[in-house]
């Protein structure tokens, strides 16, 4: 396997812009669209992730038995109840054009923490996508494994997506054996399939731009194998998408902003057992430091 190495020199070569004194809306916005009643902490994850990463503005859209707690747990937010259905997911049908409307203002939209792999998802996802072509976005979880390759491939500019082994198999029709054999190269299969960027995740993170172009990342240490961890790293990317990083750039610094909070905490906490709630509290300090070595 080849590929650049993902590291804080490499990363000094590929600035971040640096927001300027003025409103929230210089900075950012970001909607995260995500959840069910089972899972309703995933887009709460996800959303403050995006503020730690530097995002002005914040909307999160979930199932309405969940908003009102949503809110009072992310006040920073504005929180979109949907409907739902029996089964305690978002109804894409009433939901669909709220959505939509929810999104035009937004300069990254996250679709898909905490929603189930199933055609009420694809079906939510795919109406988005098609209503907003020019949107930037990140695919996550749910949203991945029913993806369109015509109406993402229609996209103004390439999603990204960050699946791991078992959702990267049932993307490609693999087997989840196949991918793990070979992620470099289910990952660069996916990016020309769709034209996105893809973060391979696992023990070693490969991103990988829809030319073939790819670098790795393999820091942070086993701790980030955690319930929620991807949800971390799924806003990270897009509050970084949502600053003016272009896909490419927001996938390597969002993979290398995660790992590195995963490598802090190992420290402070353990090498195992700190939550995946703790991973975005270390985010600004980590951008602290390139932004103290570019002043110096």
């Amino acid at each position: 396997m080849t590929g650049t190495r993902l590291t804080a020199e490499r990363l000094r070569e590929l600035p971040l812009s640096t927001p300027e004194a003025g409103s929230k809306d210089d900075r950012g916005s970001v909607l995260v669209l995500g959840g069910c009643a089972e899972v309703p902490g995933a887009v709460f994850l996800a959303g403050v992730a995006a503020l730690r990463a530097g995002a002005g503005k914040l909307k999160i859209a979930s199932v309405r038995s969940v908003a009102k707690a949503m809110a009072l747990a992310v006040p920073e937010a504005m929180v979109i109840g949907l409907p739902e259905t029996g089964a305690g997911e978002i109804d894409p049908h009433p939901s669909a054009a709220r959505i939509v409307e929810a999104a035009e203002p937004c300069d990254a939209v996250l679709v898909g923490p905490g929603m189930n792999t199933c055609p009420n998802t694809t079906i939510l996802a795919c109406a988005l996508l098609s209503a907003r072509p020019d949107t930037a976005y990140v695919l996550d979880a749910g949203a991945i494994c029913g993806l369109d390759p015509e109406i993402v491939r229609a996209l103004g500019r390439p999603p990204i997506i960050t699946p791991h082994a078992g959702e990267m198999a049932q993307l490609l029709g693999w087997g989840r054996d196949a991918v793990e054999a070979d992620p470099l190269r289910a990952a660069r299969h996916a990016a020309e399939r769709l034209r996105a960027v893809v973060i391979m995740k696992g023990a070693e993170s490969w991103i990988v731009a829809p030319d073939g172009t790819c670098w790795n990342y393999g820091g942070g240490g086993v701790g980030l194998a955690t319930s929620g961890s991807g949800d971390a790293l799924a806003g990270i990317v897009a509050g970084i998408l949502a600053r003016g990083a272009d896909p490419f750039m927001a996938a390597l610094w969002g993979v290398y902003l995660h790992g590195e909070a995963g490598a802090r905490l190992a420290a402070s906490v353990g090498p195992v057992g700190f939550l995946a709630r703790e991973i975005s509290g270390e985010v600004p300090q980590i951008l602290r430091t390139f932004a103290k070595t570019a002043s110096a």
